[in-house]
C-alpha cells in the first residue's frame, strides 16, 4: 500500500495576476512560473539574463503574446 496521498486537482489561479506579472515581469517569466510552466518560465529567465538583458525584449514580446493567448495554466485548469 502506497503513503502517498491521492492527487487533488489545482485550485483555479487568477488571470487578472497571470497579466499583470507578465506586464511587470514578463521578461524574467514570472508569470509562467505562477502558471506552473517551469520550462518556459526558467527558458526566458535564462535567456534574459545570459543575453545581459537584451534578450530581455524578446521575451517581454512573448509575455504579452502568452498574456493575450493564455486561457489555462499548466494543469489545464482554467485561470478565473
Amino acid at each position: 500500500m502506497s503513503d502517498t496521498p491521492p492527487s487533488v486537482a489545482s485550485a483555479p489561479k487568477s488571470r487578472t495576476v497571470y497579466i499583470v506579472l507578465a506586464i511587470l515581469l514578463g521578461s524574467y517569466g514570472i508569470h509562467n512560473f505562477y502558471a506552473g510552466d517551469k520550462k518556459a518560465g526558467l527558458i526566458k529567465l535564462l535567456v534574459t539574463i545570459l543575453t545581459c538583458f537584451i534578450g530581455g525584449i524578446p521575451m517581454f514580446i512573448w509575455a504579452i503574446i502568452d498574456a493575450i493567448n493564455v486561457k489555462k495554466d499548466a494543469n489545464g485548469v482554467d485561470f478565473n
